[in-house]
């Protein structure tokens, strides 16, 4: 709650420690978002691993689920980057997975959103791009900065065109980053401010108030289905960006 009794929606993204470690004056203590890394990484875990290792022949719940995202993560690797894209699939599969369970995670009332912090994105988006210029330069060597110098281009127009793709190449972990970032606070902001309107309207006293309260309610209703969408096309996105950034990576001439 705000000052004054109202709704604060930025309140659901304060972090807040857990367990206090500071060891030589560093601040290294165990918070509710570490927490949610926690049961992030637990909840992954139980899934693939206990998923993958019945292996019957008529599959149960948790071995479909873990073979039906295999499969979907495997076939975006492949159909962007090729049968040699499946070398990234560990980073693609490991990505996709943090990023969707801690989506649908934070979409449990008083839980906490870690990918709503432009920290934790901004991580794993230098982590795609950190991969792409070091996997590229080993493999190619300076072939590699042909991603840059775009094929057919006359001579006069080459230095704006490199200038081009070096700002847009730069841009890229800036992009991957906010837009996973953007869209989980704007969602949940957008949700608390709805389900406050309802709470505000059924605490009046008035008539008006509990006439007018459904609409709010089924908005907040009809947003909550959204955001389980977004939060699922949210780490498809990631996912399809990351192959696509890898790709650059494999083939790095245009």
């Amino acid at each position: 709650m705000a000052a004054g009794g109202g709704i604060d929606p930025i309140h659901q993204f304060e972090i807040k420690p857990i367990v206090g470690l500071k060891p030589l004056g560093l601040d290294l203590s165990f918070t509710n978002a570490s927490l949610l890394m926690v049961i992030i990484v637990a909840v992954i875990s139980i899934i693939m691993i206990y998923g993958s290792s019945q292996r019957a022949t008529v599959p149960g719940r948790l071995q479909s689920l873990a073979e039906m995202i295999y499969e979907f993560v495997a076939s975006t690797v492949t159909g962007v980057m090729g049968k040699d894209g499946m070398r990234f699939f560990p980073l693609v599969f490991s990505l996709f997975m943090f990023v969707l369970t801690g989506n649908m995670l934070g979409m449990v009332p008083g839980s906490f959103t870690v990918t709503s912090h432009i920290v934790v994105t901004a991580a794993f988006a230098f982590l795609v791009i950190g991969t792409v210029l070091i996997y590229g330069i080993v493999k190619h060597g300076s072939h590699f900065f042909g991603l840059f110098v775009p094929s057919g281009v006359p001579g006069w127009l080459m230095p704006f065109m490199v200038l081009i793709e070096a700002v847009s190449f730069v841009s890229r972990p800036i992009s991957l980053s906010l837009r996973l970032f953007g869209n989980m606070l704007a969602g949940h902001i957008a949700l608390k401010v709805f389900g406050g309107f309802v709470v505000a309207l059924l605490a009046g006293t008035s008539v008006f108030g509990y006439v007018i309260a459904p609409l709010p309610l089924l908005l907040a209703v009809a947003l909550t289905a959204l955001e389980f969408l977004v939060a699922f096309l949210q780490a498809y996105v990631f996912a399809i960006l990351t192959c696509v950034y890898l790709n650059d990576a494999l083939h790095p001439g245009h």
